[in-house]
This record gives structure tokens, sequence and C-alpha cells, in this order.
């Protein structure tokens, strides 16, 4: 962010769009809470981690980053009441050493908990563990007009499914409940497994369902009989009775890690087909096949090792498409989309597959039984075009896309795949929300 005659310019982590707009830095709940009482319409944010319009306002943007207090853990049951702009980092420092883990974490721990909650995120373990508010017991929750609920699945239980994966569109979250998991070590017993096709990747997923945590790393411009070949990452908390001797006197320490930084805008080069193309085949033969111990960092949050790794796509910035495919049509679909980025040589730097499990009770939550596949693009005309022909591929397969990525969909692809739409939007009108919450995304959407 870059400050511009009393405004700022403000994006998301694809660095698109960009919007110039008013932004407040509040230091405590109550002035949060006098900032959403005072605006006409705005959108709260957190640490900017959602990657397209989801957190953008064209006039008012109030930021949660510096409401990072911890408020209260019950060592007994894992129960952590915390300000909504704590990050998931300081989290990890606070209580990993204490034997606490967050229950879902998504592929950054650079987000604010509000914005774990205002996405719903899901994780590696969704297929067993659910999606992150289904670990919410409670939120406060700032509706405007100097109205502050306690939203629960007993209490305001409708406001709460409507928070819960509402991209913000509710209200400000001021401080959340949720409960972590007990683990002894800081270290995963990792599994690899090679997929040579999407079909066998598949298989690999349905017949891992007793494993903890699942994911994989898919070539998207393989093709032929190599269409989808895939390295698979299968996960589970390791005991302290696994770890080697050395380490076993401090389980739950992290290993200091230096973080790299990319210093500047790529050029469009690096990312063409050719040069993709050549680091998936060199990705795809690393991924030795086996069991061994890693550490937490590198297992969950691959990319936070790199600072702005975003800037790696140039400076127009990224779009990320992701989806959720339906268990009965996701082979078809995912062979559909494959099929046409290698047709199209559409080079994808990073493309991630996981298996999600039940549906969350949050009205705009976005996991459902199936399949999910995420890709990056850089944000050029071309890329973006693609990017729609994803949209309506998985707008036929019955799919939905993820809000908390999109930036260029448009409002059919979100009616066809989010069927407690119309709740969500009565639960906003009902407390006058529709007029004091909005974003370029809920613009463009028209939610």
């Amino acid at each position: 962010m870059t400050k511009s005659q009393g405004s700022e310019r403000v994006h998301g982590w694809g660095r698109f769009p960009v919007v110039e707009t008013h932004v407040e830095r509040p230091r405590t709940l109550s002035t949060l809470t006098r900032s959403v009482d005072a605006a006409d319409s705005m959108i709260v944010r957190g640490n900017g981690r959602s990657y397209g319009d989801a957190s953008l306002h064209r006039d008012r943007v109030i930021e949660t980053t510096r409401l990072d207090r911890m408020i209260a853990i019950d060592e007994a049951s894992g129960q952590v009441i915390a300000e909504a702009g704590v990050l998931l980092s300081d989290l990890l420092d606070t209580f990993l050493d204490r034997g606490w883990f967050p229950p879902v974490t998504p592929g950054s721990k650079f987000v604010t908990l509000g914005g774990m909650v205002a996405s719903d995120v899901h994780g590696k373990n969704h297929h067993g563990a659910g999606s992150f508010c289904d670990h919410v017991d409670w939120i406060d929750l700032a509706t405007g007009d100097g109205k502050v609920l306690r939203c629960s699945a007993d209490q305001n239980s409708e406001l709460f499914a409507a928070t819960c994966g509402g991209m913000g569109l509710t209200g400000a979250i001021l401080t959340v409940a949720f409960r972590m998991k007990p683990v002894e070590t800081a270290m995963v017993r990792q599994k690899t497994v090679r997929a040579p096709s999407l079909s066998h990747a598949l298989d690999i997923f349905e017949r891992s369902h007793d494993w903890t945590y699942s994911v994989a790393w898919i070539d998207c411009l393989a093709s032929g009989n190599k269409l989808g070949r895939s390295a698979i990452m299968l996960g589970e908390h390791a005991r302290i009775d696994e770890l080697p001797v050395e380490r076993r006197k401090t389980p739950l320490r992290r290993p200091a890690r230096k973080a790299k930084s990319v210093p500047f805008d790529f050029p469009s080069v690096a990312l063409s087909r050719p040069s993709v193309a050549a680091f998936n085949r060199l990705y795809y033969m690393a991924q030795r096949p086996g069991e061994r111990l890693v550490d937490i960092d590198p297992y969950f949050y691959p990319l936070d090792s790199i600072h702005d790794w975003n800037r790696i796509y140039g400076k127009r910035g990224f779009a990320q498409f992701q989806c959720v495919l339906p268990l009965e049509s996701s082979q078809e679909a995912l062979e559909t989309m494959l099929t046409l980025l290698s047709k199209r040589g559409q080079a994808s730097f990073l493309a991630v597959l996981k298996r999600l499990g039940a549906e969350s009770f949050g009205l705009l939550s976005f996991p459902r039984p199936g399949y999910t596949l995420a890709l990056d693009f850089p944000a050029t005309a071309e890329n973006l075009s693609v990017v729609n022909e994803l949209d309506a591929i998985t707008a036929d397969h019955g799919g939905r896309i993820y809000l908390a990525k999109d930036a260029c969909a448009q409002p059919q692809s979100l009616e066809a795949g989010y069927p407690r739409l119309d709740q969500f939007r009565k639960v906003r009108e009902a407390h006058g929300l529709d007029k004091r919450t909005g974003s370029l995304l809920s613009e463009r959407l028209a939610i």
C-alpha cells in the first residue's frame, strides 16, 4: 500500500484489482465499533490475504491488524478467546509450545482470526475436521447503529451462519472464541505418493481417508495419459516416540527459519509455458515416494518461507481460480479443466488439489463434499478469459467458486453454486447490513 492524497492504494494478495480508498486502523475494539457505526458503508479487512476484491471498498476500509490482543485460553479445553486482528502466526508462536495447534489451518499463517471466520477457511484436513467455523464457539459482532451481538449456534444463530463464510458482509467481527487441538510435537509424519494421472490421484485420495491431512500438487500442463499427474502429501502430527532422539527433549520447538524475499516484480517470461512446464517436470520427479518427518511450517505453510511471493507474477498481479466440485462430477470436470489448460498452454505456477468433506453450516461457506482445485494465473486479459471458462465449467458440473480467492466471476456463477444465497441476503436485510456493509466483490457479484 502507498499513500496518495489522503487515501491509499489497496489490493488483496493477488495485487489485482487495486482501489484507492480511505483506510482506518483502529487500536481498540470500542474505536472499531464507533467506526462501523459512523460509516455509511464500509468493509472490514484483516491482513489483506484474500486474493481478489473481497476486502476492498470504494470509500472506506477498516483494517483490524492493530486489534491483536489474546484475551484468554482454557488449558483444559483448548478454547482461545482473541481479538479479530490476531494473526495465525502469533497464535502458533504463543500456543504451539504449550501443545496446542489450530483445528483447521489455511495455507498461510499470515491471516487474521477474523479473516479466518469471514472466509470460513478450510485446510488439508477438511475431509475429517470440517472448516474453521466448525470449531468456533462464538463471536462478538458489531453490526452498526451501536449494536454488538454475541453470535453462536444458540445465540443469533442466523447471523452466526451468515457471518461464518460471509466475507465480512455482516459487520465487524470483534472477538472470536474457538477450540485448538492438542499435539505432542511440532513435526509432521509425511507420506509422499506419486500419482501418474488424475484418476490415480483421485483413487489415492479416496483410499487415504484415515490420514488426517492430505493435499496434492498437480501438474496442470501434463497431457495425454499423464493428464493430472500429481504428488500427494499425506500427513499426521508426529508423536514424541516417532521423533529423532535429539528432538524428544524439546518436541514442540520449531527450528528458527529465515524467510527469503522476492525483491522485485518478476518479468512475464518467468511464468511462461516453457519455464513452468520445466519446473513441473523437475518438481514431480523430486517428490520421492515414502515417509519422512518434516517440520510443521514447511508442511502447512510452504510459501510463507518466501515473503512477497506474489511479486513472482509481475506488476499486473495475479488471479486465483478455486472451485469445489461434487464427488459425482469431479473427475469429468477436472479432466475438462486440465485439458483446456494443456491445450491453451496457460501455465499455472501453483496448482493444488484437495478432498473436501461435509458442507459447512455457513450460508456462504465454500466447502462441500468433493474436490477443490486451486490455480494461479498472471492477470492478463487472456488468462482472465480462461478463468471465466473455468468458472463456466464449474457451474456446468454443479460446483462453486471460492469467494475468498475470486476476482472476476459473474453473478450467475454465484447463483449457481450457492443455494443458500437468498437466505444470506434476507439475514443481511433484516439487520440493515445490506446498506452498511459492502465490497467490490459484493458489488460485482450482486450479493
